[in-house]
């Protein structure tokens, strides 16, 4: 259960209506959703507090394990079967019949096996959250990291710099560098989910400085189509906000038959560059500024291919932007693999929570 320091900003008036919920208490919260059909139950687990008098309130008449019982009252697996005889649709939410559902059964362990469960759970859940936190600090020290390895607009060093390397960094236009190739034309929806190639998905450009290899859906082969190859670069061309335009993703699968889809451009570097340092500059602060101010429309924002290979960016030496862009993939790295953990502890979690109870 959570709480707000700072209140509902309900009038003082009405606080007098509102009840004290105190550690052991139940609150039944009746909104529907796809984990909670019916509404849940959350127990009081941190503290007195008042609570709005829509929600219906529970209090035990003897004391339990606050643990196990937390857990057990939350789980869906098991209430979902008496909230279906016990909640009626109103207004806003769904409401809790209180006495239909304090005359159903409940089973539970004894004591000392209570105690065993709810403990695990609890330490589970710190395992969690313990993890979660690590995963932010991991987020943030790579956006640092971003912020500093590349020089800010005007200035040929960045902040941060490996010990061995003193030149001064070049600046660059993309379009000398490189050539653009459009994305898939011509398609039409029949065309798409079957076929022995693949095109690489506009979410996957989006939300990957390095393409996601899997990130791809089904497609006919077809020679007209442009192939992506490997270090090539791949830009939206579209987005809501002007924020999210001309996203950039480098592919490095060594794939035949890969196409873009139609809402991206690529591009493809002529010049020896490091693609893991070409990715991870293109999201850098300084560059999204030049490209972010490309953007054109009012609902939905549009980048023209011809202003993005307008821009220019800062090139190190090559053996610099290799040890840069390994930095910076090795942090990526990292993040996956404490994602990957998160996972499997949830995981682990829910397969406990629909063995542990009955």
């Amino acid at each position: 259960m959570k709480f707000n320091e700072n209140g509902n900003n309900a009038a003082e008036e009405s606080l007098k209506n509102y009840k004290v919920l105190r550690i052991g208490d139940i609150a039944f919260e009746g909104h529907a959703n796809k984990k909670f059909k019916f509404g849940r139950f959350v127990l009081n687990d941190i503290g007195a507090g008042i609570m709005s008098p829509r929600f219906s309130t529970l209090r035990p008449v003897f004391n339990i394990n606050i643990k196990y019982w937390k857990y057990y009252i939350h789980n869906d697996h098991i209430m979902k079967t008496k909230l279906v005889k016990s909640t009626k649709l109103g207004t806003m939410m769904n409401e809790l019949v209180t006495q239909e559902f304090l005359n159903q059964t409940f089973k539970e362990p004894q004591k000392i096996e209570q105690e065993k469960i709810g403990n695990i759970l609890f330490l589970l859940d710190k395992n969690i959250t313990l993890h979660q936190r690590k995963l932010e600090l991991l987020k943030q020290n790579k956006k640092f990291f971003l912020q500093k390895m590349f020089p800010k607009d005007g200035e040929k060093i960045p902040e941060i710099r490996f010990s061995e390397f003193d030149k001064d960094w070049e600046q660059k236009k993309l379009k000398n560098i490189g050539n653009t190739f459009t994305g898939l034309s011509g398609k039409t929806k029949e065309d798409f989910g079957h076929g022995d190639a693949e095109y690489i998905t506009y979410m996957n450009v989006f939300s990957n400085p390095i393409s996601n290899l899997t990130g791809t859906d089904k497609i006919e082969i077809d020679k007209k189509q442009n192939e992506v190859k490997y270090g090539d670069v791949l830009f939206t061309t579209s987005s809501e906000t002007p924020e999210e335009v001309g996203m950039s993703s480098v592919w490095l699968g060594n794939s035949s038959n890969i196409y873009l889809n139609s809402f991206c451009f690529g591009f493809r570097p002529t010049k020896k560059i490091d693609p893991y340092y070409l990715g991870y500059l293109l999201r850098s602060q300084t560059v999204r500024r030049k490209i972010m101010v490309l953007g054109q429309g009012i609902s939905r924002y549009n980048i023209s291919k011809n202003k993005l290979v307008d821009i220019s960016i800062t090139v190190p030496s090559y053996e610099e932007q290799q040890k840069i862009g390994m930095s910076l993939n090795n942090q990526d790295m990292r993040i996956t693999d404490q994602i990957q953990n998160i996972k499997r502890l949830k995981l682990l979690k829910k397969h406990l929570l629909n063995k542990l109870f009955i």
